[in-house]
């Protein structure tokens, strides 16, 4: 049973969502509105590990049960448009009533560029552009009584993909068509698209962001996720768990896992067995996220991270940072920038920055 409650790996989808239901209720509740409410736009920021794709695809089932045709989360990428129409069109045919369909007889048969169900003819797959596409496919769902949910994952700055499937979206809107979107990325590139003189339309989206879980929420679900595998985890060990999971839903699901592959049912849990699962889980946060976040930085980002390990405490002045680059402070102003849109630091407040990546500190410090 531990697979089902504990899913530690990327995309995995765990059987609950910790500290997330107001997210997932407010946007439900936008879909249950008229089209056009502001809580049927969404952009979700979080940092790495912070579980936007896990809730990108709980709002899919929880949309297809209120009758949406849901194009389930598609990564920002050249194909991006093309798979979103394969995805509503595969997702709606069972909605569409062929019943009403007119019948014609002889020569090529096609109502408003369909020639059957949700299928474009051949002249409309081959020569009309993507937003002609999605506005004939809205238009039939939502006269059949069915919405349509777009999800996008990953979402990345500047993509000529985003400004075209906004403007779409800012069209179907203005036509009042049941249409929805959310899309998800970490907190630089949705920063972008919003400064994006394009889509100035999603500024008046609902902006939602992630997040670290609070250790409160952590603590009760481990104790309901233990009790339920008959595990028995004094409440002072299970809190420790809960805190060094630093609030992130990655470390959540490993330090369960590892936790529910130590201890055995029925016996009493000891110390020792809570801090060798919390070490192991560190050494796989650290390989899964540190080490990748770190392979795609240049070595002056990595330079910057490794300065504000100096620090003990939770946040680092820029000055002080740039002081031991041996940089001037504009030119460390060039790389804190770069790591703020990478998800790898935070704004702490004017001047300062700190970690957005749990154990990031530690692990570079190990590696100095």
């Amino acid at each position: 049973m531990t697979e089902p409650i504990f899913s530690p790996s990327f995309g995995n989808r765990p059987s609950y969502l910790v500290g997330r239901e107001t997210v997932i209720s407010t946007f439900i509740s936008g879909l249950e509105q008229e089209p056009g409410n502001r809580d049927r736009a969404t952009l979700m920021l979080g940092q790495r590990g912070s579980g936007k794709t896990v809730l990108l695809w709980e709002l899919a089932d929880r949309a297809r049960k209120l009758g949406f045709v849901v194009a389930t989360p598609t990564v920002a990428s050249e194909d991006m448009l093309e798979r979103i129409v394969e995805k509503i069109q595969e997702a709606g045919e069972p909605y569409v009533n062929k019943r009403c369909l007119p019948k014609f007889t002889g020569g090529s048969l096609s109502v408003f560029g369909f020639s059957a169900g949700l299928e474009f003819t051949r002249d409309v797959q081959e020569t009309k552009s993507f937003q002609f596409k999605l506005t004939q496919l809205a238009r039939k769902l939502t006269e059949q009584g069915h919405g349509i949910l777009i999800l996008i994952d990953e979402l990345q700055a500047n993509s000529p993909e985003i400004r075209q499937l906004v403007t779409a979206y800012q069209e179907l809107v203005g036509e009042r068509l049941n249409v929805a979107l959310v899309m998800a990325g970490l907190p630089g590139a949705v920063c972008a698209t919003l400064n994006d003189r394009v889509l100035t339309f999603l500024n008046r989206a609902r902006k939602v962001m992630l997040e670290p879980l609070s250790v409160g929420d952590v603590d009760a679900y481990y104790q309901r996720a233990f009790e339920e595998l008959c595990l028995d985890i004094p409440s002072h060990l299970r809190l420790c768990a809960a805190r060094a999971t630093q609030g992130s839903p990655y470390m959540l699901q490993l330090i369960g896992y590892n936790i529910a592959n130590r201890c055995k049912a029925g016996e009493r849990a000891a110390r020792e067995q809570i801090d060798g699962a919390i070490e192991a889980s560190k050494v796989d946060f650290e390989n899964d996220v540190c080490e990748t976040t770190l392979a795609a930085l240049s070595d002056q980002d990595v330079a910057f991270l490794s300065a504000m390990t100096d620090d003990e405490d939770a946040v680092s002045r820029i000055s002080d940072v740039a002081k031991r680059m041996s940089v001037t402070p504009d030119y460390a102003q060039k790389y804190r920038r770069r790591l703020i849109d990478a998800g790898v630091i935070e704004q702490a407040r004017r001047g300062y920055v700190r970690f957005a990546v749990p154990y990031m500190a530690d692990y570079l410090r190990s590696q100095l």
